[in-house]
């Protein structure tokens, strides 16, 4: 018989009773090579012909099921073609069609072309939605039964069974999830195109949409709601919730419940509120959210955790201004950062929720806040729930509850004895009373100085008494207003430079605003850092008398001064003038004196007299005048006589030195006289404390004492930390061994980090504690090191980052000698911490701010402008690094392109700890991933890698083929669709 059709040739195989194989043999006879079964439509036509009557035809279904099995016909094809099929009231039929997809549903595969793996993941997107319509059509027909009152509703249930069995099999493969996620993405890229007028109808594509999903998952929960067999329910549900998580498949993550401290957290909020108290509050929030999600930390316990540190660093923080800092960024800064993270998280109900949860699992950690209470004199939760309340993060009815909970605890704490904590008042308190004070000063500022500076100068007295400076600024600090304080008391000290034509009570006065503006600003350099006080660079504009003295004149940490710049050497008729008046006179004059002028010309001043006392020409006796009249009126022409002293001392041989430091001591003593302006002894502390702060490096490079006059606090607690003659490679080690241990970095230890980081440079800090982590052996230890590495690289992430990919790591990757030391756990530790650190640099540079302004000297480290343009034309190292530039021979030729040789790495036949390295950075890449992104740093993988990363069994995941491909790109999905296909 000539077959003229498809239709013809099935019809005589059934008739003549054909076996399966038979069938197969004369199929191909029939239909000679050229056209594939696929092209045929052979899948369709074979289930055409088997469901023609109410039952199917077994003989036909084998023939179906042979050319599965034989791979005649592709899975597509027969998804396709069951899709189609949709009188489910014929149960025998539908459980054939049911038993055809259990052949294969659970390992799909495709290894034709990407347009053909595409159309499987069409295919596995219209049977899906063809299992959601066959389960609620037998749900529904098992809900009729159970009303009209069917004796036997079993068999109705044993086919919903069965239909949801099927569901969740195809459901539970990562693989089929992966498929479909990029069937949504080509059907949302095809609606897009069309809806732009780009393109036309689908021919022979199956019309499931993910809209037609969800709505099929909707009406089958409704009918499923009205059943009552929970274990039906329960299935339904998690299908349900494994299609809904298909959207979002690359960003679900499994928060850690188990853990109860997140040292990372720990150290960042330490970092912060030990080092940056003015640093604006959104580069920290972006920070603490990166490592929430690079850590999945649940929101309850990351606000415990940013609380913990708090209070711990409020414990352990030195008397004097650092706990004044400490308590300003606890009750004031951290507030105002979880209003913040609030936008971030969940809804305001639910954070809110959270910070309530927070606060409870605070209070069950008594110890901690009763030393807290001890230490500030006061219930500090108490003032902490008041701002939480204030800020709208926790209801009426939590403070209340949490409160009373605290005050019942605080009856069983340990009390300080009542005489000596009576007269204490609390810093919490001072501190949120001064937050107000602030903003009234800046406004009494900007009033017209010339109309009452008397009112003016009582407003700043009274700023001189007690601790209350330090109060302010710490206040103005946490709240973002200190730059507005210190560019307000530049402009009062430039008013006071000139006084024309005044009497001598104007004088004094003007003599006092002024000294008091200078050493404001030179106690807030200090304290906050020199960028707190410059001002934004305009052309053309002048720049105030105080910034150029600050930049040019004043020492700093790190800052080498040389003692004969220009600077240093005004008009010598202003300083003979000087001279005499110093040197003549038995006071400073005060009518019409340009102070600015004599602070610039004191050091030019003090060179003479030190030359004079030098050859026998002045007496000691002299000197003490000379040095009494310098400090006698005002405080600042000390300060600056001795800024140049401190320079020119550093050039000395050590036996010329003798008379420069005597010249010191004598300027730093306060002077002993009924003669003196208002508010002197206020003055000559804040000068004492400039002064020590000046003269730290110098003092101890000459093995010289000079006793300041004593607040009874230590004004420098952070300074001199590292133990003498020890190398400095050992402090390293022996301090990260120290926090390693404890599981926590504290103040100190993030000092010492600072230290070591400036004085070994980058690489030398990031290798050798790389390999103090490469030395870990335990995994616990391992993950707690990545942890608290991680934190100690936020000192200067950036660079870091740029060393540990650009240098370290192909060093590591390249150097088979040292793929020994990439062995599991350090080896995973070390993948985990490299990718943290790439997404969290990556990241900073796309917002242009560094979680971390405070600045350092950098002689021996790149701009930070070059690394990180603000022009997003230019490409920055970071970009380059990571970036897949093929056509570049430099490129390729230099391992310093981490993505180009992890491809190569794959592409190579030999396998070993850094393939397995590869595997682990890319799998913690997946596994940082945000919602909605493609993963950030992943972008610059190149497109060739999905093809190698394909061949390595390790790493066939789904997921990773999804992270490194671009799937808003057709070709994304292709490269995707193929890749997923074959694994």
């Amino acid at each position: 018989m000539k077959v003229v059709n498809l239709k013809q040739a099935i019809l005589q195989a059934w008739k003549e009773r054909w076996s399966d194989y038979q069938w197969a043999i004369n199929m191909k006879k029939f239909f000679p090579k050229g056209a594939t079964w696929d092209i045929l439509n052979l899948a369709e036509a074979l289930l055409e012909q088997a469901m023609i009557g109410p039952s199917p035809n077994p003989l036909i279904l084998s023939y179906l099921k042979y050319a599965i099995s034989s791979q005649m016909v592709s899975y597509s094809s027969v998804l396709t073609a069951i899709s189609k099929f949709d009188d489910f009231s014929r149960d025998l039929c539908v459980q054939a069609l049911l038993d055809i997809m259990d052949m294969f549903c659970d390992r799909l595969s495709c290894h034709g072309k990407a347009e053909e793996c595409i159309g499987l993941c069409r295919a596995l997107l219209s049977a899906l939605h063809w299992l959601l319509r066959c389960t609620a059509a037998s749900a529904e027909r098992l809900r009729e039964g159970l009303d009209a009152g069917a004796p036997a509703p079993a068999a109705g249930e044993k086919q919903l069974a069965m239909c949801l069995l099927r569901l969740e099999k195809t459901l539970s493969s990562t693989k089929n999830r992966a498929l479909l996620h990029i069937a949504k993405l080509e059907e949302a890229s095809l609606h897009t195109s069309q809806g732009l007028g780009q393109g036309g109808t689908r021919a022979n594509q199956p019309t499931a949409s993910w809209t037609a999903i969800e709505h099929s998952l909707l009406k089958l929960g409704e009918i499923l709601a009205s059943l009552s067999n929970p274990q039906l329910r329960s299935q339904a549900e998690q299908c349900g919730t494994l299609i809904r998580s298909i959207p979002t498949m690359l960003a679900v993550h499994s928060e850690q419940l188990h853990k109860t401290g997140y040292p990372t957290v720990h150290a960042v909020v330490l970092l912060e509120g030990t080092m940056n108290l003015t640093g604006e509050t959104q580069p920290l929030v972006e920070q603490l959210m990166m490592v929430k999600r690079m850590q999945h930390i649940p929101t309850p316990l990351f606000v415990l955790e940013i609380w913990k540190a708090c209070f711990v660093g409020l414990i352990e923080s030195p008397e004097g201004t650092e706990e004044l800092k400490w308590t300003a960024f606890t009750f004031l800064k951290i507030p105002q950062v979880l209003v913040k993270l609030k936008k971030y998280c969940h809804g305001d109900k639910d954070f809110t929720e959270d910070v309530s949860c927070a606060f409870e699992f605070l209070l069950k950690l008594t110890p901690l806040l009763d030393k807290a209470d001890q230490r500030c004199n006061c219930d500090c939760t108490k003032f902490l729930l008041q701002e939480c309340s204030k800020q709208g993060l926790l209801s009426e009815a939590s403070v209340t509850n949490l409160m009373a909970k605290r005050a019942a605890d605080r009856e069983h704490a340990p009390q300080l004895k009542s005489g000596e904590n009576a007269n204490i008042q609390p810093n919490p308190g001072l501190i949120l009373r001064a937050e107000p004070t602030v903003t009234n000063i800046l406004k009494t500022m900007d009033a017209d100085h010339s109309k009452s500076p008397e009112g003016l100068l009582g407003v700043l007295g009274h700023m001189l008494s007690g601790k209350s400076l330090d109060l302010l600024l710490a206040a103005a600090a946490a709240t973002g207003k200190l730059k507005s304080f210190a560019r307000k008391f530049i402009n009062l000290n430039e008013f006071t430079t000139h006084g024309n034509e005044e009497l001598a009570k104007a004088a004094s006065v003007r003599a006092l605003l002024f000294d008091i503006s200078f050493l404001m600003l030179c106690h807030v350099a200090q304290t906050y850092g020199s960028e707190v006080i410059l001002s934004e660079s305009s052309t053309g504009a002048q720049v105030p008398f105080f910034e150029t003295w600050m930049q040019t004149c004043m020492p700093e940490e790190g800052k080498i001064l040389n003692p004969d710049h220009p600077c240093f050497w005004p008009d010598s008729t202003k300083v003979e003038s000087l001279v005499a008046l110093l040197n003549n006179s038995s006071e400073m004059k005060l009518v019409q004196m340009k102070w600015h002028e004599a602070c610039l010309s004191i050091s030019a001043a003090i060179l003479e007299i030190l030359n004079a006392w030098e050859n026998g020409v002045l007496a000691f006796e002299s000197i003490q005048k000379i040095t009494d009249n310098i400090k006698g009126k005002v405080c600042s022409l000390a300060v600056c006589a001795v800024a140049w002293l401190v320079a020119h001392v550093r050039m000395l041989g050590l036996d010329e030195r003798e008379k420069s430091l005597q010249m010191i001591r004598q300027l730093a003593g306060p002077l002993y006289s009924e003669n003196t302006l208002q508010f002197y002894n206020e003055r000559v502390v804040i000068m004492s404390s400039i002064l020590e702060h000046m003269c730290a490096d110098v003092l101890q490079q000459t093995a010289t004492q000079i006793k300041f006059p004593s607040t009874g606090v230590d004004t420098m607690p952070y300074w001199n930390l590292l133990p003498p003659k020890r190398p400095i490679k050992e402090v390293l080690t022996d301090i990260f061994a120290k926090v390693l241990e404890k599981g926590w970095v504290d103040s100190r230890s993030i000092h010492i980090f600072d230290t070591l980081l400036h004085m070994g440079g980058v690489y030398w800090f990031c290798n050798n504690l790389i390999k103090e982590l490469l030395k870990e052996t335990r995994k616990e230890h391992t993950l707690r090191a990545v942890e608290l590495l991680y934190s100690v690289f936020c000192l200067d992430m950036q660079q870091v980052t740029l060393v540990l990919l650009g240098h370290i790591l192909p060093g590591l990757l390249t150097d088979s000698s040292k793929w020994h030391s990439l062995m599991d756990p350090p080896g995973t530790a070390l993948a985990k911490l490299a990718v943290w650190c790439a997404l969290s640099s990556y990241s900073s540079h796309k917002g242009q701010a560094s979680s971390r302004q405070k600045k350092r000297h950098r002689e021996d480290i790149e701009d930070y402008i070059s690394l990180f343009p603000l022009d997003d034309m230019q490409p920055s190292k970071l970009m380059r690094l990571l970036s897949s530039n093929e056509e570049d021979a430099n490129i390729l030729s230099s391992p310093t392109n981490l993505f180009l040789l992890i491809s190569s790495i794959l592409g190579s036949r030999t396998a070993g700890p850094h393939t397995q390295f590869v595997q682990w950075f890319m799998e913690e890449c997946v596994d940082c991933l945000e919602q909605g992104s493609r993963g950030s740093i992943l972008q610059f993988m190149p497109f060739t890698t999905v093809s190698e990363l394909v061949k390595v069994s390790a790493m066939s995941s789904p997921k990773v083929v999804l992270a490194i491909t671009d799937l808003s790109l057709s070709l994304g999905r292709q490269v995707a669709a193929k890749a997923i296909a074959a694994l």
